[in-house]
């Protein structure tokens, strides 16, 4: 799978999980500055976003210091649904329940332990197929297009 990394600043956490990715054979894409550029988190995250959005990406990951500020940049991209997750249950249940496409942490808060337990869940929690959450998940989409 191809997965897009960003974050505003490379920490053990973003090595971490960049080096996890890697070692599961997942081709990774680093942006901003962990690939060497510049970069605050709401342009990184938005063009994290982006990758996703366009399809040049399956999923994506991304940091910053609360994980907050990525995550609201990051949805503002038609398409991404980014969830903040800071503990592995969350992480699954976002994927299941709300479709999201998009892992966001805490660089702050998320030990890399605890960072390699969220992203291997939700890097293998399949998407919910019951009626109830394809529903909610189509009244989001349809957020994208008209935001009501």
């Amino acid at each position: 799978m191809r997965i897009a990394v960003g974050a505003d600043e490379a920490t053990t956490l973003t090595q971490e999980v960049t080096e996890a990715l890697r070692s599961a054979g997942h081709e990774v894409e680093l942006l901003g500055p962990l690939a060497g550029g510049g970069g605050e988190w709401a342009e990184v995250s938005a063009e994290t976003g982006r990758r996703v959005a366009s399809g040049d990406c399956q999923t994506a990951v991304l940091f910053c210091w609360s994980g907050t500020g990525a995550a609201i940049a990051a949805n503002k991209v038609p398409g991404v649904r980014a969830a903040l997750c800071g503990d592995p249950e969350t992480a699954r249940m976002a994927r299941k329940y709300n479709h999201a496409n998009v892992l966001v942490m805490s660089l702050r808060a998320t030990s890399p332990a605890v960072g390699r337990e969220i992203l291997d869940v939700f890097l293998d929690e399949p998407h919910g197929d019951d009626d109830f959450d394809h529903r909610n998940v189509a009244h989001v989409d349809a957020l994208d297009a008209d935001g009501r």
